[in-house]
């Protein structure tokens, strides 16, 4: 039985060549898109799955409870972040006793940026953290050689297993010297296992160890209200993190541990957060989770579901369209005995067999599109043809996308009545075009729905690109100074890039312009209550910062080296100004770290960080550590001539790094690079979801032209033009397409108004969005149609009526 099944199958495919191909090459398309969306959604949830504790690890937060003026004016601000991973290096030793029952171990660790490594000749930069020994515990880093716990001796560190090649080639490394930022040593106690893409350390070079001196900022740090560090702790036994949350979230408000002492309208709480959840559920408001990126992954996750169902639906389609040329196979079947339910595996084994191929030619598009899809989404997916769990995961979504699309078709073909069709009196009316028209509505609906998306998240984007950052980052360059021989030859390094003629300005800054991370608060005469908590970036600055980045100021002057006193003044921005409410900021007296400082000059607001959110308040000291030079590059000069230049002066100050830079335009663009990576993948999903739609939409007028082909001719013959054949060809379809827009416009309307409510700083839905998008469908429609229309319109009546 089933061999005569495969038989049929095989000479209906023969037959219908062209509802073969198409059917094919729709359901393959579906199918790998589908694959590919499956494997960066898997990348997305085993995210961090490389440590065997995933389950069992959460990290501490703090979580800011404030009431009264303060709750309201941050409401006005906009600030809704209330939550912060972040938390005091005070909290590590207050939950080293008491709390074994909470936690089986706790580990800090605090980001140290850029690191200069050198041995012997070598030298390379890597990212580094301070981390207490009990992180490679917590995170079960694959220790290769040496041990975790050598980071317990202050003078020993961890390099990842690239660092240690990149130094030391193939030799034993443990034991060995490594000098850092030029002007420390330490031990290699240990190599670890790179860490994978996925996850949170990825690309963490070296652990340093807390207990260094170098780390006394954090080791010693006894204050409350400084964050500066990051807590991880492994649960113990079967403690769930809400049972954590319960027995730690009061601490900062007990005895010696109060964390706001001056400010009754802060309180400060804790809270532990699954390390499972933080990548896809980051966000917070208020101190709620709040969603993340979660939201990306069920807007791909829905969009590999509808591509996939616009396949099946285009399988359905031309099944059931084409249901009068098997209606007599069907009734003589059933007259010499068969049974429907034979009839249903019949035809779902046709669908299934059709699915198989499909895969086939899916599973080989997706491996060959790999390299572009991972190029667009920024992963390194791997086409996992070697994992028998892949393969039976993917026979199975084979099974049922055959069964989804061929149950339609099957139920519908197996319940002809013989009796009707043998006398010649089964014939496919309107009734059974309903669910055809119902299905190319759907179709159009979500393929409009993608387009209207994909149109608003890139005008997401682009409005804010547009936005003004309040200074020239073109022909801006970022240098670190990453060793004390800079720091203190800073002015020298200025005078010699000056005299390259390369060079239009040179300053340093403790902070890069794209990038303001930190938060401290400053005392003034009159400051109220609430105001005693407000945060505001400080950025170390020299006198040359401003006339180097293109600010302008718009009240009081810039700083300037002919005022010997400014290395106690103070710049403000807008936000800062309006934020604290100084009526007349000139000469306002404040304090900053119980250091007094006098404001001379009010500047525009420089954006810094997230293009999405409002420009948070900034202050800009005249003195203070500096960790950047910041460079403008002579105009009209050639970039490789100039950067050649300033490499030398580096070399000649700095020869022990490597020359390290950074674009500073580079680097702001990659604040827009999650929501292009959706934007670019979303508009490749919704054109392809565009070509199944018209795949099946020609076969589909395809299929109604041969239908209708006496009719046509009669038409002709009786005098109808070309362009009225034309146009009753296509008519319904189009009426089908506007009826899709009526459906969908509404629904992604409200759909991308609510996602748009993630950004305070946010596009509008204009109305030409939704009316291009429907017009450009429209004209891909008739483009679809129009084809087969025409051909069936200019076809010679003669030839359609002189057969019966």
């Amino acid at each position: 039985m089933f061999r005569n099944y495969f038989t049929i199958a095989i000479r209906n495919l023969q037959k219908h060549r062209s509802q073969s191909i198409i059917n094919i090459a729709g359901l393959a398309a579906g199918m790998a898109i589908s694959l590919l969306i499956g494997l960066w959604i898997a990348d997305e949830f085993s995210f961090d799955h490389y440590h065997s504790n995933h389950r069992r690890i959460v990290q501490v937060m703090v979580h800011h409870e404030v009431t009264g003026a303060m709750r309201q004016r941050a409401i006005a601000a906009g600030y809704t972040q209330m939550a912060g991973y972040t938390i005091s290096t005070a909290l590590g030793p207050a939950l080293a006793k008491g709390y074994d029952d909470v936690f089986q171990k706790t580990g800090m660790i605090s980001d140290d940026g850029s690191s200069l490594l050198n041995v012997g000749d070598k030298a390379i930069a890597v990212n580094g953290q301070w981390a207490q020994y009990t992180i490679p515990e917590i995170f079960t880093f694959h220790i290769l050689a040496g041990s975790g716990s050598a980071l317990k001796d202050p003078s020993t560190m961890l390099i990842s297993q690239s660092t240690a090649t990149a130094l030391f080639g193939h030799a034993d490394p443990i034991g060995k010297i490594i000098r850092r930022n030029n002007n420390s040593t330490f031990f290699v106690g240990g190599v670890y296992e790179d860490l994978p893409e996925n996850s949170t350390f990825y690309q963490m070079g070296i652990l340093l160890p807390w207990e260094n001196t170098e780390a006394a900022w954090l080791n010693r740090n006894a204050d409350w209200s400084d964050h500066s560090a990051h807590l991880y702790g492994l649960l113990a036994g079967n403690t769930t993190p809400e049972q954590a949350t319960a027995r730690i979230k009061e601490l900062p408000t007990h005895g010696a541990y109060i964390a706001w002492p001056r400010n009754p309208e802060v309180k400060e709480t804790l809270m532990t957060y699954p390390l499972d959840r933080i990548h896809l559920h980051g966000d917070f408001k208020w101190g709620i989770p709040d969603g993340g990126r979660v939201q990306f992954v069920w807007f791909f996750g829905m969009i590999g579901t509808f591509v996939l169902l616009l396949a099946c639906i285009n399988f359905m389609n031309l099944s059931t369209a084409r249901s009068e040329q098997r209606a007599k196979e069907v009734g003589i079947r059933k007259t010499i005995g068969s049974l429907r339910s034979q009839l249903i595996a019949q035809f779902l084994g046709e669908s299934i067999l059709l699915a198989l191929l499909a895969f086939v030619l899916a599973a080989g598009l997706a491996y060959f599109s790999l390299p572009f899809f991972n190029g667009i989404a920024a992963k390194h997916l791997q086409f996992p043809a070697d994992s028998l769990a892949f393969w039976a995961v993917a026979l199975g979504f084979t099974l049922l996308t055959g069964i989804l699309a061929g149950s339609y078709p099957a139920f519908y073909l197996s319940a002809f009545r013989p009796v009707r069709v043998l006398k010649g009196l089964f014939r496919a009316g309107r009734a059974a075009a309903l669910p055809r028209q119902v299905l190319v509505t759907l179709q159009f609906t979500v393929s409009l729905s993608l387009i209207i998306g994909t149109i608003i998240v890139f005008r997401q984007i682009q409005v804010a690109k547009d936005r003004p950052v309040g200074y020239t980052r073109e022909g801006l360059i970022t240098v670190p100074i990453n060793t004390d021989t800079l720091q203190h030859r800073a002015d020298a390094v200025r005078n010699e890039l000056l005299a390259t003629g390369m060079v239009a300005g040179v300053a340093e800054s403790s902070l890069p312009t794209t990038s303001f991370g930190n938060g401290n608060s400053l005392e003034w005469e009159g400051q109220t209550e609430d105001q005693k908590y407000l945060n505001f970036h400080n950025v170390s600055i020299t006198p040359e910062f401003g006339r180097t980045v293109g600010w302008t100021v718009l009240q009081g002057r810039d700083l300037s080296r002919d005022f010997a006193t400014d290395t106690s003044a103070m710049l403000i921005n807008m936000a800062a100004l309006k934020y604290a409410g100084f009526k007349n900021p000139i000469g306002q007296r404040v304090k900053f770290y119980g250091k007094p400082y006098t404001i001379v000059g009010v500047v525009n607001d420089m954006l810094a960080n997230s293009p999405y959110e409002p420009i948070e308040p900034a202050i800009f000291l005249g003195d203070g550590w500096m960790g950047d030079f910041t460079i403008r590059l002579q105009p009209g000069k050639p970039v490789h001539a100039a950067l050649a230049a300033i490499e030398a002066v580096f070399k000649k100050f700095n020869p022990a790094s490597p020359f390290i830079y950074h674009f500073n335009d580079e680097v702001y663009a990659q604040k827009f690079a999650t929501e292009t990576r959706i934007g670019d993948l979303a508009a490749v999903f919704a054109g392809l979801a565009i070509f199944i739609s018209c795949l099946g939409l020609f076969g589909l007028a395809s299929f109604v032209a041969e239908q209708r082909t006496k009719e046509i001719g009669v038409r002709k013959v009786l005098g109808a033009g070309v362009l009225t054949l034309w146009a009753l060809l296509s008519k319904d379809f189009l009426r089908l397409v506007i009826l899709s827009m009526f459906i969908s416009m509404p629904l992604v309307f409200i759909g991308m108004h609510r996602w748009l409510q993630h950004y305070a700083y946010r596009a509008p839905l204009s109305w030409w969005i939704f009316a291009s998008a429907g017009a450009g469908i429209l004209l891909i429609t008739l483009a679809t149609v129009s084809f087969q229309s025409l051909r069936a319109a200019l076809m010679n009546p003669v030839r359609s009526l002189r057969t019966e």
